[in-house]
């Protein structure tokens, strides 16, 4: 399936929000997750369905100032 991610037309195999974020090799726990441009919480990925043009955004927080 083709989804974009972070801006990045990118093609996936999983459908679930969790396993597409493990797939593009986001194992962090501190993101966050917005598709098509609604919030996804952390507690609602496992059962989150991605579907075919989806815009996936995932977001690190940073430290610093």
């Amino acid at each position: 399936m083709r989804i974009t991610v972070n801006g990045d037309e990118t093609d996936v195999q999983a459908t679930l929000l969790n396993d597409v974020l493990r797939e593009c090799g986001y194992m962090h726990d501190r993101i966050a997750t917005a598709i098509n441009g609604d919030f996804v919480h952390t507690s609602a990925r496992a059962q989150t369905r991605l579907q075919e043009g989806d815009r996936l955004e995932v977001v690190a927080p940073m430290s610093g100032g």
